[in-house]
């Protein structure tokens, strides 16, 4: 592994982890071990070919089409977890026509960025009730307006219970976020360092997130504590990566920060 060399903003670390400093607040950053790395990223976009794209958007002024749920398919019972047909029927009752056609993903497309699915707690008096309703509760991001979006769904009925909408609220960023957040950085002007290092460390060019082995943790602003470009950070969703070069080594991009609701990239001031 060659020396850390200062010139890049990027830098190859050593070692499986990475002791994070800085005045701004974090949410949940654990560097993982080199062996489970691609358990939480190493998705993206890609390089997509011209036919692709002009496919993309003819599509795109196509109008927006909710499929109808699917057949109940195989199910669970009391707290067992969700089945893969549950975890797709909910998603698709999840988003109705309104929701589809309001909303942005973290590309920019018409929907809602996907963030999970999971089994709903049961109510207060439903602990020790054996035949407790069962219900699943689906998230989703707006990227339009950067509102966190939850519905409850009954299992049994197929019926949106309870929807919930929250500003200001970052749950753990999505494999989908993460490539997407790298790719920006992968084309951004500060993303010189990362590339460098990654070519130095693999000898080959970085082009693509699907090059890379992603982890990202939501970046939270403090007053006066970052340039002022990253000061709705926490409003807006943000990401700090921590990228590791497939069969290589994690390359240090602490000190930048991706603004995906902005689609900006920002370097943090070092003290």
């Amino acid at each position: 592994m060659r020396k850390i060399v200062h010139r890049h903003l990027g830098k190859v670390v050593a070692g499986a982890a990475i002791a994070v400093a800085g005045t701004a607040v974090m949410v949940g950053i654990t560097l993982p071990g080199t062996a489970g790395a691609d358990e939480t990223g190493g998705t993206g976009s890609g390089s997509r070919s011209a036919s692709q794209q002009a496919g993309q958007e003819q599509a795109a002024v196509q109008p927006g089409v909710v499929e109808q749920a699917p057949a109940e398919g195989e199910k669970g019972k009391g707290r067992d977890p969700l089945t893969d047909d549950e975890i797709e029927r909910v998603e698709k009752i999840a988003v109705n026509r309104q929701l589809f056609n309001s909303s942005e993903d973290v590309e920019g497309d018409r929907g809602p960025q996907r963030l999970g699915v999971d089994l709903a707690e049961p109510q207060d008096d439903e602990v020790d009730d054996p035949n407790a309703p069962r219900r699943a509760e689906v998230s989703f991001y707006d990227y339009r307006d950067d509102t966190l979006v939850t519905k409850t769904i009954d299992l049994d009925t197929g019926k949106i219970v309870e929807t919930g909408t929250q500003h200001g609220v970052q749950p753990p960023l999505s494999r989908a976020e993460n490539a997407e957040a790298a790719a920006l950085l992968i084309a951004d002007p500060l993303g010189a360092g990362l590339r460098a290092d990654y070519k130095d460390a693999v000898g080959k060019e970085l082009t693509s997130p699907d090059q890379l082995l992603l982890n990202g943790a939501v970046y939270r602003a403090v007053p006066g504590a970052q340039p002022a470009v990253l000061d709705k950070c926490g409003e807006h969703r943000c990401v700090r990566l921590f990228p590791k070069a497939k069969n290589g080594p994690w390359i240090d991009a602490r000190s930048l920060v991706i603004d995906l609701s902005a689609r900006k990239v920002a370097q943090l001031d070092r003290g």
